[in-house]
């Protein structure tokens, strides 16, 4: 029987990702610079990758500085980025359901639950499992591991969701099955542990999701 959801945060519930793209590629526009937005699309949803994404500015360019000003630029529009399409029905839904929610996210508590408190969505998490609560982040099981013992359920009775390639990794890897819902930036992707796949989380209902998993 069903009895959790758990979600990814970053792509999945708030595009996050795809403005990081967005950021990088407008600072280079501004600056007249060529730059190949896939090459970020390779990255997204991994951690500790390494790769100068400033290399069309030459080395005698500081890093620093790029870095600063990219990232006045990429939380202007994160900020201004709502949450996903069906998003805040499906929590009120799994909650009114009697649902566990959670959430297990490669990025730290401060930037979850500081955009989730900056769209009133902080309430509806039972538990949140963090990159920084784990050795290892995701491609690796850890953090759903986290998650469903800090919810208390078993993994088959949990549902994951997830926008990237890793996470649904991660999350096969844990034991849960996987409802896969890319953004435009992992949209190319092919996701071969999905338990369902979806355009949008407005395309399923908790009902659906119910009946689907006890059957």
């Amino acid at each position: 029987m069903l009895r959790a959801l758990i979600f990814d945060f970053d792509g999945l519930l708030v595009d996050t990702e795809t403005v990081l793209i967005d950021a990088w590629e407008q600072m280079h526009a501004i600056d007249g610079l060529p730059c190949d937005r896939s090459v970020l699309h390779h990255i997204v949803g991994h951690t500790d990758v390494i790769y100068d994404y400033w290399s069309a500015y030459g080395p005698e360019i500081s890093r620093a500085t790029l870095e600063a000003r990219y990232r006045l630029t990429a939380r202007e529009l994160t900020l201004a980025a709502p949450p996903l399409p069906g998003t805040i029905d499906l929590l009120k839904a799994a909650r009114a359901a009697g649902l566990r929610i959670g959430l297990a996210s490669n990025s730290t508590h401060a930037h979850v639950e500081g955009h989730l408190e900056h769209r009133g969505m902080r309430g509806y998490f039972d538990f949140i499992a963090c990159r920084d609560d784990v050795t290892i982040g995701k491609p690796e099981p850890d953090v759903y591991l986290h998650a469903i013992q800090g919810l208390k359920v078993g993994p088959s009775a949990a549902l994951a969701f997830e926008d990237s390639v890793p996470g649904h990794v991660a999350a096969h890897r844990a034991g849960l099955r996987v409802v896969v819902v890319p953004n435009p930036s992992t949209g190319h992707c092919e996701f071969a542990h999905a338990w369902l796949q979806l355009k949008s989380m407005a395309d399923t209902s908790i009902a659906a999701l119910t009946r689907n998993f006890s059957a």
